[in-house]
């Protein structure tokens, strides 16, 4: 409002100003007018040159100031006055200084309507810039990879209020551009009617409700919070049956297709948690190839797929549903090399489970690996990350031993697993160089390998 106020201030003084010139002026033509009329008497009777001064008077009035119009339109009106009708030069100059006056007071009307124009420009040019557009937003774009997503270009949208007055607003207006992009994920809403807290141990009855809000609702926020509460309530050996029992798996696993990353990785905490209990794991196996390919094809070391992998490696930790994932032990090994630090103990966890079990062990060794894969028998690794490779190769040594299967070293190619560990000999001179390590327990875990060799 400031800037608008003091817009119309000026053009309110500059339309009084003007009003006030036209007064004085037509105050000044007047009294001018009548002192000729006085003064005429007195005047020369040499009317040539009379003439002739008032036509260069009234020229000279046009192209000056408003002050020389009025002096060229005092000598005009005695010119017409001196009776001079003899000479038609001189009638046509007085007719034409008496226009000429005429015109004066038409000009002066004119500069004030000009005068009256420009500050009704100015009041608009000021409340123009008053209502200038600048509140900023973000605009949509391409999600984030396995994430909420969101654009990072700034448009223009919405209008602020002017002036100086308008400054809270406009920093208010600029805090609102430095959060978060919006997602392509629905909005989490702050409150909402949930008859339970998710830390709640609940009842077999309490649990019902829950898994029926869980079945109805398509609120992804009230998803989230009702599988947090599940999966929390399936630390609990008694609620694990409960959960089973009230027919809660096949709604809790129907969340596996949605496309939000946040249901998903609840989901498999879920399901982490009840496939503790075996009898669990009986119902939770139908959907143990689905999680496989999500976890393969999701962000790499997202949240989602380091919960896809520990639902897995609690399905492999017995040998009844290790066969449903023998046909991803390429894609495995190659997130082995792939992933961050996490990821590579928590697929290494998982490889290890299949490497106990004997029955696996072909399949295992024949199939393609990365040749990076060595790098991991590297001193600079540290010591989780060392046990379990360590561990991995122990395992399948032995197993290639128990299973005779050194003799059939023609099966496999040189790019798998088999020829990586146990014809390049590459892996051995790794191993053998970490017996200097620094790592007490490292070293007491190679010599152990060393003298299986």
């Amino acid at each position: 409002m400031g800037r608008t106020r003091e817009a119309g201030c000026v053009a309110a003084g500059v339309v009084i100003g003007a009003g006030a010139c036209y007064c004085v002026y037509r105050l000044a033509w007047g009294r001018d007018e009548n002192e000729k009329i006085w003064d005429e008497d007195e005047e020369s009777t040499d009317t040539s040159e009379i003439g002739v001064e008032t036509v260069k008077g009234a020229k000279t009035s046009v192209g000056a100031g408003s002050g020389v119009k009025l002096q060229g339109d005092s000598k005009v009106k005695p010119e017409v006055n001196l009776g001079l009708e003899d000479c038609p030069g001189v009638k046509e100059k007085a007719h034409s200084g008496s226009h000429r006056g005429g015109g004066l007071e038409a000009k002066a009307k004119a500069l004030f309507n000009t005068l009256k124009e420009q500050a009704s420009a100015k009041a608009g040019k000021g409340a123009r810039m008053g209502t200038i557009t600048g509140n900023r937003t973000l605009a949509p774009s391409l999600p984030c990879p396995g994430g909420r997503g969101g654009g990072c270009h700034p448009t223009r949208s919405g209008s602020r209020a002017g002036g100086r007055a308008s400054g809270k607003s406009k920093g208010k207006a600029r805090s609102k551009s430095t959060r978060a992009p919006a997602t392509t994920w629905p909005v989490r809403r702050g409150k909402f009617n949930f008859p339970y807290k998710i830390d709640d141990i609940l009842s077999a009855p309490d649990l019902q409700k829950v898994l029926n809000i869980l079945e109805r609702t398509n609120d992804p926020f009230i998803q989230e919070v009702a599988l947090v509460t599940l999966g929390n309530n399936a630390a609990y050996s008694f609620n694990q049956n409960a959960i089973r029992e009230l027919g809660g798996v096949p709604i809790i696993a129907k969340l596996i297709k949605t496309k939000d990353p946040i249901i998903r990785e609840k989901t498999y905490n879920a399901l982490n948690n009840l496939s503790v209990n075996a009898e669990n794991q009986g119902k939770i196996k139908t959907y143990i190839s689905q999680v496989c390919d999500d976890t393969m094809v999701c962000r790499l070391d997202s949240a989602v797929q380091m919960a896809g992998l520990r639902l897995l490696t609690n399905m492999t930790v017995t040998n009844h549903y290790q066969h449903l994932l023998s046909y991803s032990f390429p894609d495995f090994f190659a997130l082995l090399f792939l992933g961050n630090h996490f990821t590579k103990i928590q697929i290494m966890k998982l490889i290890i489970n299949f490497t106990e079990n004997p029955a696996m062990t072909r399949e295992l060794v024949s199939c393609k690996v990365p040749s990076e894969l060595i790098s991991l028998f590297n001193k600079e690794w540290d010591r989780e990350i060392l046990l379990n490779i360590l561990t991995l190769f122990e395992n399948i040594n032995d197993n290639i031993k128990n299973e005779g299967l050194a003799s059939s070293r023609k099966e496999f190619s040189r790019s798998s697993l088999f020829f990586l560990f146990k014809e390049s000999g590459v892996c051995v001179k790794k191993i053998k160089a970490l017996a200097n390590h620094n790592d007490l327990v490292v070293k007491v875990k190679v010599l152990k390998v060393l003298t299986k060799l």
